[in-house]
C-alpha cells in the first residue's frame, strides 16, 4: 500500500519548518492555480478599462454578481478534501476515485441550479439600483459569463480531486494556459484585432467563457488518459452511493454559504456603492481585484493547510494537525504583511493599469486603509476555515459566518457608508471588523475540536 508522509511520519510530531516547506512546496501551485480564476477576471477589467469607463463599470458590477455565486460553488466542492484527502493518505485509491465521481455528479447538479437561479436574475437586473445608461453592457456580458457557470462547476470537482491527493501542478498548469488563452481572447476580441469585430465589454465575456470550457476539457482528458490515475480510474468507474454524495452534500453545503456569505459582503457593497455613482462603483471593482488577489493567496495556503490536515486527521495524528495549522497561520501573516506594505506604497502606480480616470484612482487612494486593516482578520479567517475543513467540522462555519458576514458586515457598510456619510471608504470599513471577528469564531472552534 502505497502511503502518505502523514501515514509514514504517525507518532512523530513534525518541527514548524517541516511543516512550512511542505505547505510551500504544496501550497504555491495552489496559489497559482487560485490566482488562475482571479486573473481571469483582473485581466477582463484592465483591458475592458482600457476601451471605457463604462464598461469598467458594467464589468465591475457583473463580476461581483458573478463572482458570489462562483465562490459559493468553489466552497461547495471543497468538501471533496476531506473526503478524498484521509482515503489517499490510507491508500484508499479506488475508494478515492468513487468519491470523485460522486463530486462530479453533486458539482454538476449545483451548477445547473446557478445556472437557472442566474438566469432568472437576469429579467431584473433593471431592479437593482445601477445607472440606466450601464444596462445595455451589462446585459449581453452577464448573459455570455452564465453560460460557463456549470462548467466552471464540473472543472471544481476535479481540481479539488487532484489538489486532495496531493497533485497541485496539474491544476495550476491547466489554469495558466487557460489564462494566456483568455488574455489573447480579450485583445482580439475586445479591442477587434485583425478580422475579429469589436465587442468590447461582451468579447471579454466570450473569451472568458471559452477559455473555461478549455480547463474543463484538458482536466478531463488528463484524468481519463493518464496512466498515473489508472487506480482512481476503476472507482470512479463505479455506480455512485448514495451515502457519498449525502457525505459530499453535508460537507459542500456549509462550506460554499460560508465563502458565498463572505463574497456577498463584498458583491452586495458593490450594489451600494453603484448607488453612489458609476465611479465609486469602478474603483470599488478595481480594489476588489487587487484584495481577490491577496485573498487567493492566503487562499492557496489555506488550501494547502487543508490538505495536509486532512492527511494527518485520515491517520490520527492530532499533534501534526495543530502545528500544521499554526505553520499555515504564520506563513499567511508573513505574505500578507508583505502584499499589504507592497499594495499601499504603490497604490497609485497600480491605478494605472486600471484606468486613467483620475475620480476613479482617488477613490481608490481612499480604500487603502480599511484593505490594509482588513488583512489581519482575512488571513486569519482563511487559515482556520481551510483548517475545519481538513478535519470535517464545517457545519459551524456556515452560523459564524451568517452572523459576522451578514449580521455585521452589511448593516456596518450601510451605516458609515450613508448614514455616517462617509461614502465609499466608509462601506469598507466595515470589512476588517467582520473579518477579524470571523477569524477569531474559527480559530477558537478549531483550537477546541483538537484539544485531545
Amino acid at each position: 500500500m502505497n502511503l502518505s508522509e502523514p501515514a509514514r511520519s504517525c507518532g512523530a510530531t513534525l518541527s514548524y519548518g517541516r511543516h512550512l516547506g511542505a505547505l510551500v512546496t504544496l501550497g504555491f501551485p495552489i496559489i497559482v492555480g487560485q490566482l488562475g480564476t482571479i486573473i481571469q477576471g483582473l485581466a477582463d477589467t484592465i483591458m475592458v478599462g482600457r476601451f471605457s469607463a463604462h464598461s469598467l463599470a458594467a464589468a465591475g458590477f457583473v463580476n461581483n454578481v458573478m463572482t458570489l455565486v462562483l465562490i459559493f460553488a468553489l466552497g461547495y466542492s471543497y468538501a471533496l478534501t476531506p473526503a478524498i484527502g484521509p482515503l489517499h493518505a490510507r491508500g484508499e485509491h479506488e475508494e478515492a476515485g468513487a468519491m470523485l465521481r460522486a463530486g462530479v455528479q453533486v458539482n454538476g447538479a449545483l451548477g445547473a441550479v446557478l445556472f437557472l437561479l442566474m438566469g432568472t436574475l437576469y429579467f431584473f437586473l433593471d431592479r437593482m439600483g445601477q445607472p440606466g445608461e450601464l444596462l445595455p453592457e451589462i446585459r449581453p456580458y452577464y448573459l455570455i459569463v452564465l453560460v460557463s457557470l456549470p462548467v466552471q462547476s464540473l472543472f471544481n470537482a476535479f481540481k479539488q480531486f487532484f489538489d486532495g491527493i496531493g497533485n497541485t501542478r496539474t491544476p495550476m498548469w491547466i489554469m495558466v494556459g487557460a489564462n494566456v488563452f483568455n488574455i489573447v481572447g480579450n485583445w482580439l476580441l475586445i479591442y477587434g484585432v485583425g478580422p475579429f469585430p469589436v465587442l468590447g465589454l461582451f468579447g471579454a465575456g466570450i473569451s472568458t467563457t471559452l477559455s473555461r470550457v478549455l480547463m474543463l476539457a484538458v482536466i478531463y482528458g488528463i484524468f481519463i488518459s493518464n496512466p498515473a490515475y489508472r487506480k482512481y480510474r476503476e472507482g470512479f468507474r463505479r455506480r455512485v452511493r448514495a451515502a457519498d454524495r449525502g457525505m459530499l452534500h453535508r460537507l459542500g453545503w456549509p462550506l460554499g454559504l460560508q465563502m458565498g456569505m463572505e463574497t456577498a459582503s463584498f458583491s452586495l457593497c458593490a450594489v451600494m456603492q453603484g448607488w453612489l455613482g458609476a465611479a465609486p462603483l469602478a474603483a470599488h471593482q478595481v480594489m476588489t481585484n487587487i484584495g481577490s488577489t491577496c485573498f487567493m493567496v492566503y487562499y492557496g495556503i489555506g488550501a494547502a493547510v487543508a490538505v495536509r490536515v486532512s492527511h494527518f486527521y485520515g491517520v490520527g495524528d492530532f499533534r501534526n494537525v495543530r502545528r500544521c495549522a499554526a505553520s499555515g497561520y504564520l506563513l499567511i501573516l508573513a505574505v500578507g504583511a508583505t502584499m499589504a506594505l507592497l499594495i499601499s506604497t504603490f497604490i497609485h502606480e497600480i491605478c494605472t493599469f486600471f484606468t486613467d480616470d483620475m475620480e476613479i484612482r482617488h477613490i481608490v487612494a481612499s480604500l487603502v486603509i480599511p484593505f490594509v486593516l482588513y488583512q489581519f482578520g482575512d488571513g486569519l479567517q482563511t487559515n482556520f476555515a481551510n483548517a475545519l475543513r481538513g478535519i470535517a467540522d464545517v457545519r459551524p462555519l456556515m452560523r459564524y459566518a451568517f452572523i459576522c458576514y451578514l449580521l455585521v458586515s452589511l448593516p456596518l457598510s450601510y451605516f458609515l457608508g450613508f448614514t455616517c456619510h462617509i461614502g465609499p471608504a466608509g462601506i469598507w470599513m466595515a470589512y476588517p471588523v467582520a473579518l477579524t471577528l470571523a477569524g477569531g469564531l474559527f480559530c477558537r472552534r478549531f483550537l477546541r475540536q483538537t484539544r485531545s
